[in-house]
């Protein structure tokens, strides 16, 4: 009986051995794969700061469906937006710099005039609705811009005034 429970045994091993083998080798190698340009672009893309980010076609939420803006710049409406500005957003604002909310120099460059007046106009419905308004509420901690019930006018005169931060 010994006699054949010895080749039996030893197959079984033989088989045992044979197969452990194999995954110990799979386990022991492994490759770099480098990351593709594409997917560095989307983290690149992920990275970038709600605030930074440039969407000129998003028009917002609210009462401001369509708005041209003249070649120049109506200095009697940046003299009364400066002074709204001052008056009203200079508490979370700096002209030109990152203070409770983001700073208004340039943002024509990254919002379409709009989406701008449709923030200082309706902005409780635009952080509920709009995915750009809502990734600034996340970038400023969950900071939300006051209403500070402006008229069209007002905040026509506050969006002449940020034409002039450059």
């Amino acid at each position: 009986m010994t006699k054949t429970l010895k080749p039996i045994l030893v197959l079984f091993l033989a088989l045992l051995l044979g197969c452990g083998g194999k995954e110990e080798k799979k386990k022991e190698s492994f490759t770099i794969q480098k990351p593709t340009e594409t997917k560095e672009v989307v983290d690149k893309t992920e990275n970038i700061p709600a605030s930074k980010k440039i969407d000129l076609q998003n028009k917002g939420v609210g009462p401001i469906t369509s708005l041209s803006l003249s070649p120049e710049i109506d200095q009697t409406m940046v003299a009364h937006g400066a002074d709204v500005f001052k008056k009203m957003c200079t508490a979370c604002h700096r002209p030109d710099k990152k203070f409770i909310g983001p700073a208004p120099t340039g943002i024509l460059e990254r919002r379409s005039p709009e989406w701008v007046m449709n923030m200082i106009l309706n902005p409780e419905e635009m952080v509920q609705k709009d995915p750009l308004a809502k990734e600034l509420l996340i970038e400023f901690n969950g900071s939300p811009m006051a209403n500070q019930n402006l008229t069209e006018e007002e905040a026509r005169a506050v969006l002449e005034y940020f034409r002039t931060l450059k």
